[in-house]
């Protein structure tokens, strides 16, 4: 009785280390913030501070009212949100948005509140419960890849398609966490390859298509191989550069123990500080120990979604923890390796440290799904235990 009485539920230590990464997160957003403060003129330090506490505040409300539905009702969720997704999507597209001559079609804004929301990071995270959902109900079933490309592949490529044009970055994220939860569901590899000759004939045929009509989708090629390029054989003066240059010097200015708390002298100079680029901050300021750390914390939040995984006693509750955790972690070590000159620059922030708003609301949404998972497993738990201590129980229980 006392369990169900609790505001928090499931796994406390997956709690603690989500809580020590949004209260980290304060300092180098707060010190980054004046880069658009001072330099851009956009509001003031305190000003960015507190609107993204209030998103972080606002996030781990939404983590705790979702983490109280019981895990099961995802599967009928997700069934009933991707057509809904599917249609806010092709609203995005359909705007036609661009930023300096380049398609951008990424957000809409919420009527009557101004706020802009991302709805390929909705979209991604109802897809993958879907995904969970149907590799559950056909587990240990002998299908045919015909059987399979209209209930799963279909709504796969439609999403995909939808976001590719503006980001591909996060198409390809999506692609590639489709294609492992598949592998974990037990699909088999055969169709899967099959599955990724057609997704490469399919991209080419689009690169072509944009090629061809770039009225279409103005210059978001063009960016596609400029950042590739940009990587592969650096050059003065591209834009993509420029960040990446400027990550690496506060990076190597902030040595073993970082310059101090709010002390970063490129978050002038980056003008992605406090989102994209925020981890080239955090170790100007922290040093390579708080870089570590950092990486360490992401690192122990995956083992504790794979214990979380182990746990659960159903193949639907195993595959959806790691379907929308997974992404979570990857998108982290992409952000990283971005600032670290591992990866092109891809626009991908690091969870539950960068500014912004939808972004950081889905992370929570994705954690509370995971933590109503966990809930099962510490009920599960504490059930035993008790049995364990209690001979009546354990009679009881045999009866």
């Amino acid at each position: 009785m006392e369990q169900k009485n609790k505001l928090i539920q499931g796994d406390l230590a997956l709690w603690g280390f989500l809580a020590l990464l949004a209260i980290f997160s304060f300092f180098p957003v707060f010190s980054a913030s004046s880069n658009l403060s001072y330099v851009v003129g956009n509001g003031t330090p305190w000003q960015h501070l507190f609107k993204h506490m209030f998103i972080l505040v606002m996030g781990f409300v939404i983590m705790i009212g979702i983490h109280r539905i019981p895990f099961h009702y995802f599967k009928g969720i997700s069934i009933l949100m991707l057509p809904i997704v599917i249609l806010l999507l092709i609203y995005t597209v359909s705007q036609g948005t661009t930023i300096g001559g380049a398609n951008a079609s990424r957000w809409i804004r919420i009527p009557f509140v101004g706020i802009g929301f991302q709805t390929s990071t909705l979209a991604f995270l109802v897809l993958m419960m879907y995904v969970a959902h149907y590799l559950d109900k056909t587990f240990g079933q002998q299908l045919t890849f015909s059987q399979t490309l209209l209930p799963l592949w279909l709504p796969v490529g439609i999403v995909i398609a939808l976001i590719l044009p503006a980001n591909l970055s996060t198409a390809v994220i999506v692609f590639a966490m489709v294609f492992l939860l598949c592998f974990f569901g037990n699909y088999p590899i055969k169709h899967l390859l099959v599955i990724l000759g057609i997704g490469l004939v399919a991209f080419i045929m689009f690169i072509l298509a944009a090629k061809a009509f770039p009225e279409a989708m103005p210059n978001r090629i063009d960016t596609w191989m400029s950042r590739i390029e940009n990587f592969t054989s650096p050059s003065e003066g591209s834009s993509g550069n420029y960040q990446v240059e400027r990550a690496k010097i506060a990076i190597a200015t902030g040595g073993v123990t970082g310059l101090g708390v709010g002390k970063s002298v490129m978050k002038n100079f980056l003008p992605q500080s406090s989102s994209d680029f925020i981890y080239a901050i955090i170790v100007e300021e922290f040093g390579l120990v708080g870089g570590v750390i950092i990486i360490l914390l992401y690192l122990v939040i995956l083992f504790r979604l794979m214990l979380i995984a182990r746990r659960v006693n159903t193949v639907y509750g195993k595959l959806l923890v790691m379907g929308v955790g997974l992404p979570v972690i990857v998108q982290a070590f992409i952000n990283m390796g971005v600032a670290l000159n591992v990866f092109p620059v891809t626009g991908q922030t690091l969870p539950m440290i960068s500014s912004g708003g939808t972004a950081a609301w889905m992370t929570c949404v994705a954690f509370g799904v995971i933590l109503s998972a966990s809930v099962t497993t510490v009920k599960k738990e504490e059930k035993e235990e008790i049995n364990e201590d209690n001979p009546l129980a354990v009679l009881s229980e045999t009866i």
